[in-house]
């Protein structure tokens, strides 16, 4: 009688890490093991951009992301500000560190839109609205990578 093989285990999805970088804080958000939701974790909270970029590097490496995706603050007519040219200084920093892509994505009104939830209510200093403005920006991307794929 021919033995049974196990059922193969189900296709993991790559996990996914999004930064929002901002002055003092960067909010953090990874999906889940299914690549179909985003998680806001704790921000990081250093005093230099160098700081805040080893900081992601440590937990892109504990989480074992296969990409990067930092948010770009593109102004309203999808332009470049000071803030926008700061991110994309910060996605070059941390892309000298990682060996996985770093990928931008537009995050115009990520932060109104978690405030608008009611994420981080009360709490902008202590980066909960800053992640959640990450995972925000996280779904986006999740959600139009599912939609391609379909």
């Amino acid at each position: 009688m021919p033995q049974s093989q196990p059922p193969p285990p189900p296709p993991r999805h790559p996990r996914i890490l999004a930064l929002d970088p901002g002055e003092r804080r960067t909010g953090v958000a990874i999906s889940d093991e299914l690549g179909m939701f985003a998680h806001p974790r704790p921000a990081i909270v250093a005093t230099t951009r160098e700081a805040a970029i080893a900081a992601a590097v440590r937990i892109a490496a504990d989480e074992g992301v296969t990409e990067i995706v930092v948010g770009l603050p593109l102004t309203m007519a999808g332009g470049e500000s000071e803030q926008t040219r700061s991110a994309r200084a910060f996605a070059l920093g941390l892309r000298a560190l990682v060996a996985v892509p770093v990928t931008p994505w537009d995050e115009r009104l990520s932060s109104k839109e978690a405030a608008r939830a009611g994420a981080g209510q009360g709490k902008r200093r202590d980066g909960s609205l800053d992640s959640a403005a990450a995972a925000v920006v996280l779904q986006a991307v999740l959600d139009a990578r599912r939609g391609a794929s379909r």
